[in-house]
């Protein structure tokens, strides 16, 4: 009997470490080792849509951001989608990422979270995520390829979390990646590594919400094109 994508994903998820000291003191977000309820909302999860040996379309975003997987573990998903949607409840803590909103916006349209999940998983090119103080001494998010010199620190620790989602078994044929920049870096590493076949490109949903907000509903096309 094959072991199950929830127990693969779960094992990963748990097993995820980056302690390298980065470029101009960036911190690394692991939800998974901060917030101890994290790893019961993750089993829950991962064993409420993934509990088969399926083979999985992957979707690839760029990293854990601070009110999405940062704070929940589990990608392009905030506290209330979890809670609402996903009926997984989330007691320590309380986020609202507009990213998500589009992501499940997107999922609805698809068919909804058993359609979607059974036929996609997404993660990250980093699965975890950064952060670094801004002039007013606050922590936010920082993408791994804000820095040049952030990149190839993380580089190695991009390709091998990438080659383990590949074990995994997702599917290698097509890789949906999030982000036209974050694009430029996987098909970099996709030339070097040969890890999938070909690669379709989608705007990222912070973009989207951010700057092309008014046009939402033609994104949600475009993306439900690509994925089917």
């Amino acid at each position: 009997m094959k072991e199950p994508f929830a127990t693969k994903i779960i094992r990963f998820n748990k097993e995820l470490n980056f302690s390298k000291e980065l470029y101009k003191g960036i911190q690394v977000l692991n939800p998974f080792q901060e917030n101890a309820e994290i790893l019961d909302i993750m089993d829950s999860f991962y064993h409420k849509f993934y509990n088969d040996s399926n083979k999985r379309k992957l979707i690839i975003g760029i990293n854990p951001g601070r009110l999405g997987a940062g704070v929940t573990g589990i990608p392009f998903t905030d506290t209330k989608r979890l809670t609402e949607i996903c009926n997984i409840p989330i007691d320590s803590v309380v986020s609202h990422e507009p990213s998500s909103v589009f992501v499940y916006k997107v999922i609805e349209a698809y068919g909804g979270v058993e359609r979607f999940y059974g036929d996609f998983f997404i993660n990250s090119m980093s699965p975890l995520g950064f952060v670094q103080k801004n002039a007013k001494g606050n922590w936010v998010n920082c993408n791994y390829y804000d820095y040049t010199e952030l990149f190839e620190q993380t580089r190695p620790f991009i390709i091998s979390n990438l080659k383990k989602l590949i074990a995994m078994g997702v599917d290698t044929s097509n890789c949906i990646v999030l982000g036209k920049k974050n694009a430029k870096y996987l098909k970099l590493i996709n030339g070097q590594e040969k890890l999938f076949d070909s690669i379709t490109v989608l705007d990222h949903p912070r973009y989207i919400v951010q700057y092309k907000s008014k046009e939402k509903d033609k994104y949600v096309t475009e993306y439900l094109e690509a994925l089917s």
